[in-house]
């Protein structure tokens, strides 16, 4: 337990102690870094430099700081420094151009990182090298070896050494010194130098030329070698000569014989070579002596007259065809007649490497197993000569071709024909005909060409079997004809005529619509509209020039125009003229309207005889009302009473008027009347009317007071 609380308080301790040194580490901050070059930016080569970095830092607390320095060139770090001071100092002794470039300093204190100001460097001036050589006296082709150096130069450089102020290599190097080998072909004094840049600073530009070297060169002529040929003249084809290769040289040496850069014997010292020689060993033969890099030659030209002449294979003809007889001969010319004769030329025949005949004519029968390449050989004194290779493959004879519609074939449209011939050696003329007229030509010379010929257009389908077509590949048994062309034509369709044109059926019966072409290739198809809409159901193909369709039950609904289309592989469809379908009402449609229109009438009839019996009934009222009006008692000056009387008998029942007897109207005065008023008593000649009595008052202004004692008028 103890233990336990020793180390808490230890942990307690260390705690506080970090936190305090955070605290206090927390309070520094870099102000600013200064970067200083000494003595100036610009400097010559062998300057002392100083590069001088001072950081400016602000703190809470006065306590010693460690500082972290680090000096960059060219965002490289060159140099690191921990220090307790603020300052900081580099120095470049006897500054080079390698020192040139740009420079930074960054400090680092605790966690805090600051960077300076970036300066820049510039060094001018680079050392003059110097150059040492192995040996100053060599052998011609023997190597120099050669050292360039600038000790006092830093930095990766390219060494350039030069022969006669002329460039002769360049090395390139990590160091300030290479060493290298410099060869020379040249039998004189030679004079060396060097120079050199510095390869991150090329705008410092070359160095200086390093001191002059002079080396001398020695001849080695003592390996010159000499050739002789024997014999020197009148060298023909079959002669034997003699090739000598001398050097006066003991030892480490090379000896060649060449002709047309082809070595024909090598050695260290001198030698011979023997051949029988041909005419196509004229020329010139070359000795070589070879010491290093230095060689030393001599030559010789040959000329080989020949013999006779490279043997020619001729065939007759010069084109076969198969089952046909050619012949082969080599022939070859006496040039040296001197030497042989024309009999002593003998001569040999190959096909594909194989002998065939020894003689200098050969004649066969041309076949596939007579194909190859073939060539003769010629011999005499041991020259032998051979021909140039010579082909021989027998022609196939064309066969007959065969004609072929490659479209489809539409009477008035154009289409192609293709003649094509199973065998026959290309190239092969194909030549179509019209009725036996010539009429276009092709020539086929590839394998994956055809023969097609554009056919503007015929006028009728027996038209196609007038054209035959022609192969011809140059044989004997000439041309081949084919059959004539056999192809499927097809005829377009003529306009078609609708039936009936015009026809007005009863509604509810079965209209046929017949759709009926003049010509086309079957099959064909015939499309029915009603109203420029297509009937669906009435799609027909069929293999006849007519076809039909029935509108089963037609109603009202489906009168108007109609018209049939017919098309067919041609796909030029036509259409016909239309035809205006009436529809008429069904029989027992009009019967019904017939029944009801003669209700119709019955009904308008008893309404007018009722309406016109009302009207004759009110008018005898009125008249009857008006006759039956009489004045009651009318004085001078005093209001008059009219009393009427209208008897109004209905009689009902008119048939049986003659059993009534008629009542007259009998109208009841005043006991004073005016004469001049008086109205007669009149019998109705109509039926009787029923008595009804009726009052009217009329009051005069002025006399009503003497019209209230006036009685009333009493039927």
């Amino acid at each position: 337990m103890s233990m336990c609380l020793l180390w808490l308080g230890l942990l307690h301790i260390s705690l506080s102690a970090l936190w305090q040194a955070a605290d206090i580490h927390a309070a520094v901050t870099i102000d600013h870094v200064t970067l200083t070059v000494l003595p100036a930016n610009n400097v010559e080569s062998g300057t002392d430099v100083i590069l001088r970095c001072e950081a400016s830092v602000s703190q809470s607390l006065s306590q010693t700081l460690t500082y972290f320095f680090r000096l960059l060139q060219n965002d490289q770090v060159i140099y690191t420094k921990n220090i307790s001071t603020s300052v900081m100092e580099h120095s470049l002794s006897s500054a080079r151009v390698s020192n040139s470039g740009h420079y930074q300093c960054s400090v680092h204190i605790y966690d805090k990182h600051k960077m300076s100001n970036s300066l820049s460097l510039s060094v001018t001036g680079l050392q003059t090298p110097m150059l040492k050589v192995k040996s100053d006296i060599v052998s011609e082709g023997e190597d120099i070896t050669a050292t360039c150096s600038a000790p006092e130069e830093t930095g990766n450089m390219i060494f350039y050494f030069f022969e006669n102020d002329l460039e002769v290599k360049r090395v390139t190097s990590n160091s300030n010194s290479v060493k290298t080998i410099l060869t020379t072909q040249k039998r004189t004094e030679i004079y060396l130098q060097c120079a050199y840049m510095v390869m991150m600073h090329p705008n410092a530009g070359f160095s200086n030329k390093s001191n002059k070297v002079k080396v001398i060169v020695r001849d080695l002529d003592v390996i010159t070698p000499q050739i002789s040929i024997s014999p020197k003249g009148n060298v023909v084809e079959g002669d034997m000569v003699q090739i000598t290769c001398k050097v006066n040289y003991p030892s480490d040496l090379e000896l060649y014989l060449t002709k047309n850069n082809t070595v024909l014997h090598e050695s260290h010292t001198t030698f011979r070579k023997s051949l029988v020689v041909r005419a196509e060993d004229s020329g010139e033969y070359v000795c070589k002596a070879e010491k290093g890099s230095v060689q030393k030659m001599a030559v010789s030209p040959l000329h080989v007259a020949e013999l006779f002449s490279k043997p020619i294979l001729r065939m007759s003809p010069d084109e076969v065809f198969e089952g046909e007889r050619f012949t082969l001969t080599c022939s070859s010319n006496v040039i040296s007649s001197v030497k042989i004769g024309k009999a002593d030329i003998k001569y040999v025949l190959l096909k594909d490497g194989q002998r065939i005949s020894a003689v200098a004519k050969y004649e066969d029968t041309a076949s596939p197993a007579t194909n190859g390449k073939y060539y003769c050989m010629a011999t005499a004194k041991k020259v032998y000569k051979t021909s140039s290779l010579h082909d021989v493959k027998a022609k196939v004879p064309v066969s007959a071709p065969v004609v072929y519609a490659v479209d489809e074939v539409i009477v008035g449209k154009t289409f192609r024909i293709s003649c094509e011939a199973e065998n026959g050696t290309l190239p092969i003329t194909y030549t179509l005909l019209k009725t036996r007229i010539p009429v276009a030509h092709r020539r086929v010379v590839e394998a994956a060409d055809r023969a097609i010929f554009n056919i503007t257009s015929i006028s009728f389908p027996e038209d196609i079997n007038t054209f035959t077509c022609q192969a011809y590949n140059g044989g004997s048994s000439f041309s081949k004809t084919s059959e004539p062309l056999r192809a499927p034509v097809i005829v377009p369709v003529s306009r078609p005529v609708l039936e009936p044109k015009e026809l007005t059926v009863t509604e509810g019966s079965d209209l046929p619509l017949i759709c009926r072409v003049h010509q086309g290739t079957y099959p064909i198809t015939f499309t029915w509209y009603h109203n420029r809409v297509m009937l669906l159901s009435s799609i027909q193909k069929l293999r006849s020039l007519e076809g039909r369709h029935v509108i089963k039950d037609i109603d009202r609904d489906q009168r108007g125009d109609y018209y049939c289309e017919a098309s067919n592989y041609a796909s030029e469809p036509k259409k016909s003229y239309p035809a205006r379908i009436g529809v008429s009402l069904a029989q027992w449609k009009k019967a019904v309207i017939g029944v009801f229109c003669i209700l119709l009438l019955v009904a308008i009839v008893i309404v007018l005889t009722v309406f016109f019996k009302n009207m004759s009934h009110q008018r005898r009222q009125k008249q009857e009302a008006e006759l039956s009006v009489k004045p009651s008692r009318p004085k001078s000056g005093d209001p008059m009473r009219i009393s009427l009387t209208l008897d109004i008998e209905d009689n009902t029942t008119l048939n049986d008027s003659d059993d009534h007897t008629d009542e007259e109207s009998e109208l009841v005065q005043p006991q004073e009347v005016d004469p001049s008023r008086e109205v007669p008593e009149m019998k109705s000649i109509e039926p009787e009317y029923s008595v009804q009595h009726t009052e009217i008052q009329v009051s005069t202004p002025g006399v009503s007071e003497q019209a209230d004692g006036v009685s009333d008028a009493q039927c």
